[in-house]
């Protein structure tokens, strides 16, 4: 008996020990990982809070430099108001509103102030078609007369070789603003496009860029023939929804119920004039009927740049950006910007080839300018550099012509990496030893 206790004393021992001994190790071994996570833990604080501090005062530092801009066109009476989105990769890095939303009232522009787009809004229909590319709705070598039978230009050969493709890129033929007129009077689409047959063309479709509002306008119908939605439908369920473009709009009831808008004006001898807001080109959305807020256009050259591909991916998307037809001549405002080497449309968007600091190789820009309605704005995204800026504005200003090189030079200055700069100094001094 007093053996069997013996022995079971001595296994309880036994066990207790083996317990103590493998929570020591358990111990040192949760002591081992806490020291190591707390060791690594001050460091990583501390660069999160470098970066975050960086990235809070470069912002501070380009807001304040955009408000010294935009105020100096106030002053000097260049502009009366100007809603500013600027984009970096995937983050919206600023979208701010400067000056007034009417010149006779204290009504500032914001973020959210709504602005008509005018001819940016050909940039939407070229990425829809893009888009309706993709999934197989149509083809850029679909013929204009498979969809609208009615629509003629020149004899049967010639209106038979003009396809989506020319219409998008301004090849069509047709003179120089061709039934703009009958845009602007609020004709339907179809009935414009019956009056083509009264166009004598000045190319062969294909061969000559000639810019157009009109035959523009028609690839709504041939979109809307090809998916049986109308364009509005199509912008809104494909993109302006999944991209949260919530103020962005294709009517004029809803922008003239719109509260935070900002009105156009045109410039008088004593200051500007408040203007009404007018109800043409929304009978040609594709052309220049969208309207919508520099928070909206942030979002949209955000997935411009490929950062929403669940909505669309970036191959589709730079089909649009591929260029169809050089653009001619050196006197476009474009062709003055600083490093420009040559220009080209593809469909719905002029793309620019541009070099810098001294480097021969040549950089990108995607870029459009719009004017409706007294109101003038630009877009432009430099795909290299993953950037995009926006500036839209309630009068039709000469800075219009600068304000997208101007920029691009602010944003550089702030934000180019500090390794390229020094790089830039190396070199430089490389070059001065030499001589």
């Amino acid at each position: 008996m007093r053996t069997i206790k013996f022995l079971a004393v001595f296994a309880l021992l036994t066990l207790t020990l083996i317990i103590a001994t493998s929570s020591t190790k358990n111990s040192e071994t949760s002591s081992t990982t806490v020291e190591k996570v707390t060791l690594k833990a001050p460091q990583q604080i501390a660069e999160n809070r470098i970066d975050s501090k960086k990235y809070l005062s470069d912002k501070q530092k380009l807001k304040s430099a955009l408000t010294t801009y935009f105020k100096r066109a106030i002053a000097s009476g260049d502009i009366v108001g100007a809603g500013v989105s600027i984009v970096q990769s995937d983050s919206i890095v600023l979208a701010e509103g400067f000056g007034r939303r009417n010149y006779n009232h204290n009504y500032t522009v914001d973020g959210e102030t709504v602005f008509r787009l005018g001819s940016l809004s050909k940039g939407f229909a070229g990425i829809l078609a893009a888009d309706l590319k993709n999934d197989g709705y149509l083809e850029w070598k679909d013929r204009i007369i498979d969809y609208l039978p009615q629509f003629q230009l020149g004899d049967a050969r010639n209106t038979s070789e003009i396809t989506l493709a020319n219409i998008l890129s301004h090849t069509s033929g047709t003179p120089y603003h061709s039934f703009t007129n009958l845009v602007e009077a609020g004709l339907p689409m179809e009935t414009i496009a019956s009056r083509f047959k009264e166009v004598v063309p000045i190319s062969k479709p294909g061969t000559m860029y000639s810019y157009q509002n009109a035959i523009f306008a028609l690839c709504s119908e041939v979109m809307q023939k090809a998916t049986g939605s109308e364009i509005s439908a199509s912008l809104n369920n494909r993109f302006f929804k999944p991209l949260g473009m919530c103020s962005t709009s294709m009517d004029y009831k809803t922008l003239n119920e719109t509260i935070n808008v900002a009105l156009p004006h045109s410039k008088r001898r004593n200051g500007w004039q408040t203007l009404r807001l007018s109800d043409n080109y929304y009978n040609a959305i594709a052309a220049g009927g969208i309207n919508a807020s520099a928070h909206d256009m942030a979002k949209w050259m955000r997935f411009l740049l490929g950062h929403n591909s669940e909505v669309l991916d970036k191959k589709a998307i730079s089909e649009a950006f591929t260029p169809f037809i050089e653009i001619p001549g050196s006197h476009k405002y474009y062709h003055r910007w600083p490093g420009h080497e040559k220009s080209f449309y593809g469909f719905g968007w002029r793309i620019h080839k541009f070099t810098e600091d001294g480097n021969p190789l040549e950089k990108t820009i995607w870029h459009h300018g719009g004017s409706v309605n007294n109101y003038r704005n630009e877009i432009a995204m430099y795909p290299e550099a993953d950037l995009g800026i926006c500036v839209l504005l309630n009068s039709n200003s000469r800075i219009a012509r600068t304000v997208i090189p101007d920029l691009y030079e602010i944003y550089k200055g702030i934000y180019e990496p500090t390794t390229e700069k020094l790089a830039q100094a190396a070199n430089k001094s490389e070059n001065n030893s030499t001589l």
